[in-house]
Parts: C-alpha cells; sequence; structure tokens
C-alpha cells in the first residue's frame, strides 16, 4: 500500500481509521492543528503534519507523495457563529480538495454527513434527495462543503469520494454516547414526543468500512454514499439500551415534540445575547435529531461497494457502554513521598 494522509486523523473516527488503515498496509499522516496533543499518533507510529484547513498553504507539505487523503476535519457542536463554521466545513474543505488537485491525489474521500438531507424525509433518503440541511451552522455547512466537492468533481475532475455517515458512536465517543449516557446515569433522560422514532445511529467500526472502501474502490471515484446502520433502533429502545449498558435507568417522562423545540429556540435566543461560547443545553437541531423520523437507504453502498453493516446496534451500545464504564472509573491515587495525593497516577 502507499501513503493517505487523514485530516482529522486524532478525532474518534480518525483514530479509528487510523487503525485500520495501519493493519491495511497503508502508511499513514495525521494534519492535526498546532495544538493538539498528538502523543496517540506518535505512539502509533503515525507521522503528524501541523497544519490548519482554513490555511491552505500548511497543506502542501502533508500531501507530498501521498497517494490518498481521508478528509474528516469539520466544526460541530460548538457554539460558534456559521462564519465559523463556514470557515472549516465549506472553505477547508475546498482548500483540502485543491491542494489534492495540485499534489497530484489518485484517491480523496470526503465524509459529509447524513444531515445535508434535512430532518423528518417521511421516508428513507438516498443519495438522489436533494440536500435540504435542517438551518443550523453544522448541517447548512456541512451541506455546502458537500456541493463543493461535488462541483469540483464535476468540474476539475477531482477523484473525490463522497461519504455520507449517520450519527456516529463507539468506543471514545466522549462527545454523543458519552453525554447521552451521563444524563441516563443520572436519570436525566428524556424521550422526546411518542419515542417511536427511527435514530439514524451507526457504530464506527461500521463508517470506518465505508471509509476503506471508498478509499480503496475501483469505481468508487465521482459518487455519493450513504453508510450507516438499516437497521434502525426507535429512540425509546436505543435510550433504553444505553441505559441499560451504562448503569442507568430507561427514561420515562415523555415531553411533547413542540414544547420542546419551542424551548430549544428560546435557549438559542438567549445563548445569542451573551457573549458566552456555551452551546445552549436544548437547541432546536438537538430536539429535531432525536424527536423526528430519519432513515436512509444503503443501496447503493451495497450493490456498487459491497458495504453490509457488520455491528448490530445493540452490540455496539453495549461495546460503546464497555468503553464508558472503564473511562468513567476513578483513576487510583497514591500517596507521593511528599505525602501528597498524585491524581490519575498508575500503582
Amino acid at each position: 500500500m502507499s501513503t493517505v494522509l487523514v485530516t482529522g486523523g486524532n478525532g474518534f473516527v480518525g483514530r479509528h481509521l487510523v487503525s485500520a488503515l495501519q493493519d491495511r498496509g497503508w502508511t499513514v499522516r495525521v494534519l492535526a492543528l498546532p495544538d493538539e496533543d498528538t502523543r496517540w499518533l506518535h505512539d502509533h507510529g503515525v507521522a503528524v503534519y501541523e497544519g490548519d484547513v482554513r490555511q491552505p498553504d500548511t497543506l502542501t507539505a502533508s500531501m507530498r507523495g501521498a497517494a490518498a487523503v481521508v478528509h474528516l476535519a469539520a466544526m460541530m457542536d460548538v457554539w460558534r457563529p456559521i462564519e465559523a463554521y463556514r470557515a472549516v466545513n465549506v472553505t477547508g474543505t475546498e482548500n483540502v480538495c485543491r491542494a489534492a488537485l495540485t499534489a497530484g491525489i489518485g484517491r480523496l474521500v470526503h465524509m459529509s454527513s447524513s444531515s445535508v438531507y434535512g430532518m423528518g424525509l417521511g421516508r428513507p433518503a438516498d443519495e438522489s434527495f436533494p440536500l435540504a440541511p435542517f438551518p443550523d451552522p453544522y448541517p447548512v455547512t456541512k451541506a455546502a462543503g458537500d456541493v463543493a466537492v461535488q462541483r469540483m468533481i464535476a468540474d476539475d475532475n477531482l477523484p473525490a469520494v463522497i461519504i455520507r455517515p449517520d450519527q456516529i458512536f463507539g468506543p471514545g465517543d466522549h462527545l454523543h454516547f458519552g453525554k447521552m449516557a451521563d444524563r441516563l446515569r443520572a436519570g436525566k433522560g428524556i424521550i422526546v414526543g411518542p419515542g417511536d422514532n427511527a435514530m439514524p445511529f451507526v457504530y464506527v467500526t461500521d463508517i470506518v468500512q465505508g471509509l476503506l472502501l471508498a478509499l480503496e474502490h475501483p469505481n468508487a471515484a465521482g459518487q455519493a454514499f450513504n453508510i450507516t446502520n438499516d437497521s434502525p433502533l426507535t429512540q425509546q429502545q436505543l435510550l433504553a439500551a444505553i441505559a441499560r449498558e451504562a448503569g442507568g435507568s430507561p427514561p420515562r417522562l415523555h415531553v411533547p415534540y413542540r414544547a420542546l423545540y419551542v424551548a430549544g429556540y428560546l435557549a438559542e435566543r438567549a445563548a445569542a445575547l451573551t457573549p458566552s461560547r456555551r452551546r445552549p443545553p436544548i437547541t432546536r437541531l438537538g430536539v429535531a435529531f432525536f424527536g423526528t423520523d430519519n432513515r436512509y437507504a444503503i443501496g447503493k453502498a451495497r450493490r456498487d461497494l459491497g458495504f453490509q453493516p457488520l455491528v448490530d446496534l445493540r452490540e455496539g451500545v453495549r461495546l460503546a457502554a464497555s468503553w464508558y464504564r472503564e473511562a468513567s472509573r476513578p483513576r487510583p491515587v497514591r500517596m507521593s513521598a511528599a505525602g501528597h495525593a498524585a491524581e490519575g497516577m498508575e500503582s
């Protein structure tokens, strides 16, 4: 195998992908921000290049001599103006694509998002659905980045593949699974609406499988593929499974969707009036994600790439919860020679 550059390779999905690429014989490079903690990457023999997708001149060195690029870097789940999201998810994506063209990269895989289709579409969305994202900075800018890659495929012969995953979870997912498990274990979980709506979740190794197929399949270039588990759990089933495996109680309280949506709107308005950069405790996007029925078709990926979801979602929850319980355990505390407690040190 040859050399592949992974942007965002130090994140949750990135680390899973880096390990899988190394197992398949790829030489892996990762583009990381200068202030990132990259010890995990160095420990795993990964070449780390400092750079920022918002700064095109920092991309050249990392791509020199590489055969392929997997572009995972994105802004998500932070309370920032849409301009900040656009700088990373749109302009940053364009910068990566242009640098790949200049470097003569043979294959670029861009990780988009199923959120580009919108919410509550009434039937499983396939790749022919128009992109009509929910009006929130993340889906709006991910859709614009997706369109930018499509345009460069058509106009510049960019050898790219677009992957549109559902919500990804698994070991190492502090951002979504970890927070959901925290709330459920604390007895603060609720069900949005009736709870019988499909939740768009997919286990991380299935996403890695899709990314590898996009990278290596000879007929993938120029195409977009949904990658998910097409046997979803309902909201109530998913939350009950997480609670059971993480050591909490399944939520019983049902809160009307419309009431929560209004609360999300008011919370967003209040946050906009404060200088804080903290995401409001409830947002309209979060309410829509949990409370609407969202399904995505993967027939194209099955047929053209040979993709097959391998991890049942209940088994995925069990595996993620095992990691979560281990990560939540208090670290041993031992006394130093001076008699002071040394936090976080293994004995």
